[in-house]
Parts: C-alpha cells; structure tokens; sequence
C-alpha cells in the first residue's frame, strides 16, 4: 500500500478512534452495573450488563491504544510506512473485531439485516435504552473502519509473508 494512502488511513481513523473513545468514556463514566439493572435482580440481567460493561471497558482500552498509537505514527517527523500498516492492522484486529466479536456476546451483527437499511445489532436480550442508544450510536463509525481496513484483514499479512520469501 502507497505510504500516502497508509497516512490517510492513519489520520482518519484516529479521527473516528477520538470519536468512540469519546462516547465510551462518557458512556461507562455515567453509568454503573445498578443503574442498568434497573431493580431486576434477576441473575441473567445482572450477568448481561457485567458482561457488557466488561466489554465496553475492553473495547475502550483497546481504542485508546490504538489512538495513541496512530497519533505516534502521525507525528513522527518521517513517516514510517509499515509502523502505519502495523498500527492499522492491530485497529483491525483489536478495536474492530473487539466490537464486532464481544467476549461476552450481549450483542452481535445480524448479517440478514446489514444491507436492508435496518439495524444489524442484535442484543442477547432487551437492553435499557441507554445500552442500545451507544452501541448503535458507534456501529456506524465501526461499519466504516471495518470497511476501510478490510485490507488489513487477510490481505496485509498474506503481502508481508510473500515480501519475505522474496
């Protein structure tokens, strides 16, 4: 991938990382695990919102990592291309899958729904209006970077281990 190509990846997907980071830290700042269960204490309840603040904090984590480090990227007074193509690939492979593939599985993408327009975020079972309003509200900016670093998917490492053999 041309390293001009690789610094606009970089600049925008932090862009959307400061985005996400944003909510999530206003998110889970002013929410805690009573609030959501909302006095059902039923055990499958309190379990799904454990589990999903578990993986928003995850997701959180990883996203911050991946700002920084994309920002490193950016402001080195060279640019280094494959750092760039490295940082990319661990937002892939860390903050995209970690939102599309939550450990705990409170919610999943319904590919039946991704194309008819209709939201493709399927929750395990009925969330509070706040849980569903963050995770739709985020499921746009990771549909894009999902879209705009498919390449780092298979394709990054499939070149790099070629460039080797040569």
């Amino acid at each position: 991938m041309p390293a001009s190509n690789a610094k606009q990846l970089c600049e925008v997907s932090r862009e959307k990382l400061k985005y996400v980071n944003e909510k999530l830290e206003l998110f889970l700042n002013a929410h805690t695990l009573p609030e959501l269960v909302q006095d059902v204490n039923e055990e499958e309840t309190v379990s799904f919102y454990k589990g999903f603040l578990s993986d928003l904090r995850h997701l959180l984590v990883f996203s911050e990592v991946s700002y920084e480090k994309l920002g490193v990227t950016l402001r080195r007074a060279k640019f280094d291309a494959d750092f760039a193509e490295r940082a990319l690939y661990d937002v892939y492979h860390q903050v995209v899958n970690a939102y599309f593939y939550p450990k705990n599985e409170c919610y999943s993408e319904d590919g039946r729904y991704a194309y008819t327009g209709q939201d493709a975020i399927r929750f395990r079972m009925k969330p509070i209006r706040s849980v569903r309003d963050i995770i739709l509200d985020i499921n746009k900016i990771f549909e894009e970077l999902r879209d705009e670093l498919s390449y780092y998917e298979s394709d990054y490492l499939t070149q790099r281990k070629m460039q080797g053999t040569k």
